[in-house]
């Protein structure tokens, strides 16, 4: 009886061609081991080699997107929570009804000291912050207080809104620090990621030409400020489509209203009391808290999930051994720069600008002369206009760096001139138009101002180990500028504006004077970064030493001794032998370990 055939025949078995199959290629341990692992025939080591990088660039555009989307969310849901927080708590039908005699005003006075006391201090922990956490993560921790500030508006009392107030001011300056130096390196990444060929020709520890960068940093900065500008038109929704179904129209708003513009003081004296046609219901206040809520957990999934890490994990390791002492004194050290100290005066007066379009411009200007209604409207004009000019700082691939700084001063500068000689009429609507103009031209120069700013900052630092210093600097004096405002916001209108003049004019001859000294070759002194000590407690470097050994293990080394009781031989008598191979006197390494080996000396 014949055995039946297998039915999948056997690797190896002999057959009508005996050890070689159809094709003729010997089978079983015979056959050749380039078949089997070979190289694929057809594989184009340069053409992989370009899609590779082609996938990092495609990376680094989805980090900068991601970067910018989580930046505008966080900011429109803070301020549009903050402004409808504002309004209602102003009412006091509102605070009678709602809360009676719980005192909303004191609590809202106290929280926004809060906010704008506590960045005071951020220049001292911000970049000890972003050395222990990483930019990519204290991106993360920022976003993630900023939406703390959102879920304790469900329960609005003195111990959830004042704390988390305190919390918020804590973070802003780290927050956006990291943001602005996480788009620098993203620019700086997308250069080595194009021209990978030189990269590669020049050596891996071989710096790129200085301002190679540049254009790619325009391009992501133009960006960025595109996506947060827009902010402040999606920090108007719940003003548009819920708040202003409640309130009275300007005549009953504005019926005390005196003066506007440049007559004013303060911050719209006579303004109506009562603000609220009827009170919206907690249910649709809920609604609309935890749709913003839902917004900024959105948020800080976004810089979660899409932003890619900043630096290299060594990198990230080089940044923080450095020192903590050393990390908390270089901002300080680098007031030694003068091209620091001359652009002070422009990072003062970038806050002050952005604070006078929220405030002095729209309410001085809009709300006290056309109504509360359309205080939404004013702040969508101002916020479309500086998202699209913010494109505009693409003109510096072609012109002069300093072209969109210089442009967007002169534009703040006829504007400031004519709201200095301009106070509209109360309850009148003929000049609304102007109004609306006003606001897309500040919005302009806003534009041109943050993206110029950013920009120059990442081209004149470019060494990674310096820009996380120089954007907590740059946000810091923001914040102070945004400090003097809030303590100076009962002056008159025309004490603002010339304290607006003064600075504008005094940053652009600082600035100009700074661009001049570095045509004639003046070299800044800059602080030396001390080099990082590689030998830290729980980190791996792959060195010659053994950076795993414990302080224990240490000691025992340097004692000569293996045991925790050893003793150490005498050194015998005679003149003291020549230094020993490298090799004899070293410890095993982990592959010897393995194999039971002690070393060389018992390979000989």
């Amino acid at each position: 009886m014949e055995a039946e055939p297998l039915l999948y025949p056997v690797a190896g078995a002999a057959g009508p061609l005996g050890d070689e199959d159809r094709l003729g290629v010997p089978d079983g341990p015979e056959a050749p081991l380039d078949e089997l692992v070979g190289a694929y025939p057809n594989y184009n080591e340069e053409e992989e080699e370009r899609r590779y990088y082609r996938r990092k660039r495609l990376g680094v555009l989805k980090n900068v997107l991601a970067a910018s989307a989580g930046g505008t969310l966080t900011y429109a849901v803070y301020l549009g929570l903050l402004q409808m927080q504002l309004i209602l708590h102003y009412d006091e039908t509102y605070r009678e009804v709602k809360y009676g005699n719980m005192g909303l005003p004191d609590i809202d006075s106290k929280m926004l000291i809060g906010i704008n006391v506590m960045p005071i201090g951020a220049l001292l922990y911000t970049p000890v912050l972003i050395r222990f956490f990483g930019t990519k993560w204290m991106m993360f921790l920022g976003v993630g207080i900023y939406a703390l500030f959102v879920s304790t508006n469900y329960w609005e009392r003195y111990y959830t809104l004042v704390p988390s107030a305190v919390a918020l001011g804590m973070a802003i300056v780290p927050l956006w620090a990291s943001m602005g130096n996480y788009i620098t390196r993203m620019a700086q990444k997308y250069y080595e990621y194009t021209h990978y060929k030189e990269r590669d020709e020049q050596g891996p520890q071989q710096r790129p030409p200085r301002g190679s960068h540049a254009p790619y940093l325009l391009v992501f900065q133009a960006i960025f400020y595109s996506f947060f500008h827009l902010s402040f038109a999606c920090a108007q929704l719940p003003m548009i489509y819920f708040l202003n179904h409640y309130l009275y129209d300007l005549n009953h708003t504005l019926y005390h209203v005196q003066s506007c513009g440049t007559n004013s003081q303060g911050i719209l004296i006579g303004f109506n009391k009562t603000v609220l046609r009827t009170l919206p219901r907690s249910k649709n206040l809920i609604v609309v808290e935890s749709v913003l809520m839902a917004v900024a957990f959105l948020a800080m999934l976004l810089v979660l999930g899409l932003c890619g890490a900043a630096y290299r994990p060594t990198e990230e390791i080089d940044l923080r051994s450095v020192g903590w002492g050393n990390i908390f004194q270089l901002p300080f050290k680098h007031v030694r720069d003068f091209r620091l100290r001359h652009l002070v005066p422009f990072f003062i007066y970038s806050g002050f600008e952005v604070l006078f379009a929220c405030t002095g411009l729209a309410l001085g200007y809009g709300v006290c002369s056309v109504g509360l209604e359309r205080l939404a409207h004013l702040l969508v004009a101002y916020s479309l206009g500086a998202a699209a000019a913010s494109v505009l700082g693409l003109l510096g691939l072609w012109l002069p760096r300093q072209a969109p700084l210089v442009f967007g001063a002169g534009l703040h500068l006829l504007l400031t001139l004519g709201l200095f000689f301009w106070a509209p009429a109360p309850r009148v609507l003929q000049h609304i138009w102007i109004l609306y103009l006003a606001a897309v031209l500040w919005g302009v120069g806003s534009a041109l101002n943050k993206t110029g700013l950013s920009t120059l900052l990442g081209i004149l630092y470019e060494d990674k180990e310096r820009q996380d210093f120089i954007f907590t600097i740059y946000h810091w004096w923001q914040a102070v500028a945004i400090f003097a405002v809030y303590l100076g916001w009962s002056l008159p209108m025309k004490a603002k504006l010339a304290v607006l003049l003064l600075t504008l004019v005094v940053a652009t001859i600082s600035y100009l004077t700074m661009e001049q000294k570095l045509r004639r070759g003046v070299v800044p002194r800059q602080p030396r970064i001390p080099r990082p000590q590689h030998k830290v407690r729980g980190y791996r470097y792959l060195e010659e030493d053994n950076s795993d050994e414990s302080d224990a293990e240490g000691e025992r080394g340097d004692g000569g001794g293996w045991g925790e009781g050893a003793e150490e031989e005498a050194p015998p008598a005679g003149p003291r032998p020549g230094p020993e191979p490298a090799g004899l006197c070293r410890r095993p390494c982990p592959y010897e370990q393995a194999q039971g080996v002690d070393g060389p000396e018992e390979q000989q």
